[in-house]
């Protein structure tokens, strides 16, 4: 980018980019290995613009997870077809969250495991996301009936942790690519978590009449 590009970009424009380059540098090299120069040489700016933005390079980390955690939701909410079963829709937002987590396995690594080594501003950022993923869970599910089936709280973000665990597994086994392959168990969690429709009056006397 040329010198008239970085005077004329806005500070919105500034941000995206030092976020872009965080993410190309973790990606090649690791977070560890991550210098604050290395960041400002792959977005194009200079020290000046990084500071203006952020206070060092963890706070810029967890930017760069809040920003990719918005973007995996953003995916999970355009696979889900409100069309169909609870079933369906759960399944495919699965599969593609799983999708953009196995498209960039470095950049996931940091963002799965680097993200925790920063302590409570870390953490603070982990559990912001899995309550959205909660969240949306939840929204697939709970129908504005009552009729329907009911994923509580306290389970939808026990199931968030439990496929949190198989990814890490995942990555701490070198087998990111094959992260498809959770879709079916990261389902069957979920399915296991809703708690069914209550029983209907006829279906109590369907039952009685077998």
């Amino acid at each position: 980018m040329s010198a008239a590009d970085t005077e004329t970009a806005t500070p919105t424009e500034h941000r995206a980019r030092l976020l872009e380059g965080m993410a190309q540098c973790v990606a090649a090299q690791g977070y560890a290995d991550t210098t604050i120069a290395d960041i400002v040489r792959e977005a194009g700016v200079s020290r000046r613009t990084f500071y203006e933005h952020f206070s060092d390079k963890a706070v810029c980390l967890v930017a760069l997870y809040e920003a990719a955690s918005q973007n995996a939701l953003a995916v999970l909410r355009s696979a889900v077809d409100p069309q169909r079963g609870w079933q369906e829709q759960v399944e495919s937002a699965i599969g593609a969250y799983l999708g953009v987590l196995a498209s960039n396995p470095v950049l996931m690594r940091t963002l799965f495991v680097d993200i925790l080594g920063l302590c409570l501003p870390g953490l603070a950022a982990r559990r912001h996301a899995n309550q959205q993923l909660a969240d949306f869970m939840q929204e697939v599910v709970n129908q504005p009936s009552s009729a329907g089936p009911v994923l509580h709280g306290a389970m939808a973000m026990a199931v968030v942790g439990g496929i949190n665990e198989l990814v890490l597994q995942a990555i701490e086994q070198d087998q990111v690519a094959r992260l498809g392959e959770l879709v079916a168990p990261a389902s069957a969690l979920l399915r296991a978590a809703v708690t069914p429709p209550p029983e209907t009056e006829v279906s109590k006397n369907q039952a009685k009449a077998c």
